[in-house]
C-alpha cells in the first residue's frame, strides 16, 4: 500500500495535476471545469495506473479467491468487460483473438502475466506464443496450462453477473477441446475475480477521481444556469443536447444520454422532451461522463425562480434535505462483509423510522457507470435481490443513488420526487463523497 500511495503522489505532482482536488464532503457551487488532459497525457496516466493495478490488484484477488490460473479471451471488437480494462491506451481493441493468462505459482512468487496472441500488449503481458512454431493457438494455450498444472482454472462464466460472463460458448468449446481431459475438471467460474478486479479502486485512481467528479459537477452547473437555460424559451430536450455538445468541446464522453425533466405545480409526473422550462419549475438532471477510464453518475435538482423570488419554496428545500437524510442513513450501513441487500434493508428501515418516504437504488461505479459489485436496491425493487447478495468490500467506489418523496405545501400538497445521486468512496471504515454532494437547490434566475 505504501508504494501505491507514493505512486499516487508522483502522479498528482506531475504538471497536469499541479493542483490536485482532494475528496470533499462539501460540493462547490458553480465550480470551474478543471484543465482537461491531452490525449498523450491521458494515455500515459491510464497506462501507469493499469501497470500498478496489474502488479498489485491481480495477486491480491487471485490469492483471496484461491485461483491458480485465470484465462481471459476476447476477440477484435468483441472485448469482454474485463479484458477491455486491461488493454493499454494504445491498444484500443483486442486483435484477432487475444488470450490473457494470469498464473500464480505460489510461495509468494510474482504472478505471471502472459498473452497468447499475435500482438503484444504494451509490455504489460509477456508474449507466450510463436505461431511459426505452433500454428494452433488453442494448443499453445493448453500446453502453457498443462506445463503449470494449476489446481483451479478460472474462466469468466456467470449467469448472474454480466461483467463475469465474457467467455463465449464458441471459445469455451475450443478451449476445452484443446485442454487435456484431466485438467477440464479443474475449470471453475472466474466470477469472483472479475468482480473484484473491476470494483477495486487503487490510491492512484482515487487521486484522480475528485478531479473527474469536479469536471462533471462543473458541466452540470453550466447546464443549470442562464448560460444554457432561458426560462420560457429553452426546452428540456435542448439542455440534453447542450450537454452532448459541451462534452464534444471538452473532448470527453458521456456514457449515457443525459436526462433533463421538469416537475411543476399542478402537473403530474416528470415533463420531458419539448416541454419549455418555466419559472417555478423544479428541474432534475441525470448526467455522467467517462474520463481516464473512470465514470461519474450524478443527479442534481434546480429551481427556476419566479420574478421577485430569491429562494425556492420551503417545501422544495425540505424535500432535498429529506433526500440528504436518506443518503446519511445509507452511508451508515457500509460495513465490510455486509451484503448489499442487508445495507438496503437497514437504510430503508432507518429512513422510514424517521418519517421519510425513501426509494434506494445505489450501485458501484468505476470502470463502468453501473459497475461491478453488489447492488443496493433497484428503483423497481426495494426488496432483496440476488444481485445484492454479494458482500461490500473495502476500496470500492459507489454511486449513492436514491430518492425520497415529500408533500410540498406550496404546491397544494403535491407529492414531489426529490432524486439525488452522488459518488462516494468506501475505504473499509468510512464512506466519503468524492467531490461533495448537493445540499441546496441550484437557483436559476428568471431575469438575465
Amino acid at each position: 500500500m505504501k508504494h501505491l500511495l507514493a505512486a499516487a503522489a508522483v502522479l498528482v505532482a506531475s504538471p497536469a495535476f499541479a493542483a490536485p482536488i482532494g475528496m470533499s464532503d462539501t460540493e462547490q457551487a458553480a465550480p470551474a471545469v478543471p484543465p482537461i488532459l491531452s490525449a498523450r497525457e491521458r494515455a500515459e496516466t491510464e497506462n501507469r495506473i493499469l501497470s500498478e493495478r496489474l502488479e498489485t490488484v491481480i495477486p491480491a484477488i487471485m490469492r483471496a479467491e484461491g485461483i491458480d490460473l485465470w484465462l481471459l479471451v476476447a476477440r477484435e471488437y468483441f472485448e469482454e468487460p474485463v479484458v477491455a480494462t486491461m488493454l493499454d491506451a494504445e491498444n484500443m481493441h483486442a486483435r484477432r483473438r487475444t488470450i490473457l493468462i494470469f498464473h500464480d505459482p505460489g510461495e509468494g512468487k510474482p504472478v505471471e502475466r502472459l498473452t497468447v496472441s499475435r500482438y503484444g500488449l504494451g509490455g504489460l503481458f509477456k508474449p507466450a506464443w510463436d505461431p511459426a512454431k505452433q500454428p494452433d493457438q488453442w494448443k499453445a494455450v493448453a500446453d502453457i496450462i498443462a506445463a503449470r498444472n494449476p489446481g483451479k482454472i478460472a474462466v469468466n462464466i456467470s449467469d448472474l453477473h454480466q461483467f463475469a460472463d465474457g467467455m463465449t460458448v464458441s471459445q469455451y468449446d475450443k478451449f476445452t477441446a484443446a485442454l487435456p481431459e484431466a485438467l477440464r475438471a479443474r475449470i471453475v467460474s472466474g466470477e469472483g475475480l472479475a468482480i473484484r478486479w473491476l470494483e477495486t479502486r487503487t490510491p492512484s485512481e482515487m487521486a484522480l477521481y475528485p478531479t473527474i467528479e469536479r469536471t462533471a459537477h462543473a458541466v452540470i452547473a453550466e447546464a443549470f444556469s442562464r448560460k444554457v437555460i432561458t426560462p420560457g424559451v429553452t426546452t428540456a430536450e435542448q439542455v440534453q443536447w447542450w450537454y452532448r455538445d459541451r462534452l464534444l468541446q471538452l473532448g470527453l464522453d458521456a456514457w449515457f444520454h443525459p436526462s433533463i425533466a421538469i416537475q411543476r405545480k399542478g402537473a403530474e409526473g416528470m415533463l420531458e422532451g419539448n416541454e419549455v422550462i418555466r419559472p417555478g419549475d423544479l428541474l432534475w438532471t441525470d448526467f455522467g461522463i467517462t474520463y481516464l477510464r473512470l465514470n461519474t453518475d450524478t443527479q442534481h435538482l434546480a429551481y427556476v425562480l419566479k420574478p421577485g423570488e430569491s429562494e425556492a419554496p420551503a417545501g422544495l428545500r425540505q424535500g432535498l434535505a429529506n433526500s440528504n437524510k436518506v443518503q446519511d442513513a445509507l452511508l451508515r450501513q457500509f460495513v465490510v462483509g455486509r451484503s448489499g441487500n442487508e445495507a438496503l434493508a437497514r437504510a430503508r428501515a432507518e429512513a422510514k423510522a424517521a418519517g421519510l418516504d425513501p426509494s434506494i437504488y445505489s450501485h458501484p461505479i468505476g470502470f463502468h457507470g453501473h459497475g461491478a459489485g453488489p447492488s443496493i436496491g433497484f428503483w423497481d425493487n426495494q426488496n432483496a435481490d440476488p444481485r445484492g447478495d454479494a458482500a461490500i468490500h473495502a476500496n470500492t467506489a459507489w454511486s449513492i443513488e436514491l430518492t425520497s418523496y415529500a408533500v410540498v405545501p406550496e404546491w397544494g400538497g403535491q407529492r414531489v420526487d426529490f432524486r439525488a445521486e452522488e459518488n462516494a468512496f468506501f475505504d473499509g471504515k468510512t464512506v466519503r463523497f468524492i467531490d461533495g454532494r448537493q445540499t441546496s437547490l441550484t437557483l436559476i434566475p428568471s431575469d438575465p
